[in-house]
């Protein structure tokens, strides 16, 4: 069965939704603006507790961390995420999610071959890639800068 590009098109018009962007922008930039703010106010909570400052910064990615998984194991989190986009990439939040997620949705398969052979398969071409470019950015560091 070949189809025509225009006949393509015709069904595929009334299917598409218009994304829209600007309210997707203004909803990330909120959310994510209200991770970075909790997380800026356990950091000074911890402070205000008499932490040092290297040690408040510790245990408030360790408590942003925890939080992250605790909605994920509820399903909060993907709702969260529905709405604040790319807000809830917030980079240390959407980590733990992306770790959680995977260990949680395949725990009945089993500890080795569920959860220990999917836990890293959002965020483990993340850790390879982030790691590569690492390397390289040392390399052309250590060539041309040093």
């Amino acid at each position: 069965m070949n189809i025509s590009k225009d006949e393509y098109n015709e069904m595929v018009e009334p299917a598409s939704k218009n994304s829209r962007w600007f309210v997707n922008l203004i909803k990330a930039y909120i959310i994510g603006g209200a991770i970075c703010t909790l997380g800026e106010a356990l950091c000074n909570w911890y402070q205000s507790l008499g932490v040092d400052e290297r040690s408040a910064s510790t245990w408030c990615s360790v408590t942003l961390i925890a939080i992250s998984v605790i909605l994920t194991s509820f399903g909060l989190y993907e709702k969260i995420a529905k709405h604040g986009g790319a807000g809830t990439l917030v980079p240390i939040t959407g980590f733990a999610n992306s770790v959680a997620a995977p260990a949680i949705e395949f725990k009945t398969e089993g500890y080795v071959l569920g959860v220990g052979a999917k836990i890293f398969s959002i965020a483990g071409p993340v850790i390879l890639y982030s790691t590569s470019a690492g390397v390289l950015y040392g390399i052309i560091y250590y060539i041309f800068l040093r």
